[in-house]
């Protein structure tokens, strides 16, 4: 298995196993956005994997925009994997980009 087929199995992996929580959740309590913020920060532990979680999330951003500046557009438009971050979460969004990214190397 290739780097590249592993970052797009990690984005897949990524999507899906977020999203079995989530459907769980809301399933249990509702679609309620404030509710899941609210469990978002439910007691210290979660809120520190929280708040890690949208640092790291914050970082990739401005990688994305760095390496774009950098490499004169060559690079993946972050916009598309922004959305992904917080639509699905950093853990589809970093292989996704990884992934966009081995495939334009590749070429």
């Amino acid at each position: 298995m290739t780097l590249r087929s592993t970052y797009l199995l990690l984005a897949i992996l990524g999507a899906a196993v977020p999203y079995l929580f989530f459907l769980d959740f809301f399933g249990e309590y509702g679609v309620s956005v404030s509710d899941f913020v609210a469990a978002l920060f439910a007691n210290s532990a979660i809120g520190g994997f929280t708040a890690d979680l949208l640092i790291s999330s914050f970082v990739f951003w401005l990688f994305m925009f760095a390496r774009r500046a950098q490499t004169k557009g060559e690079s993946p438009a972050p916009w598309f994997f922004m959305l992904l971050n917080l639509g699905i979460g950093l853990s589809c969004a970093l292989p996704a980009y990884l992934y966009a990214q081995a495939s334009r190397d590749a070429k």
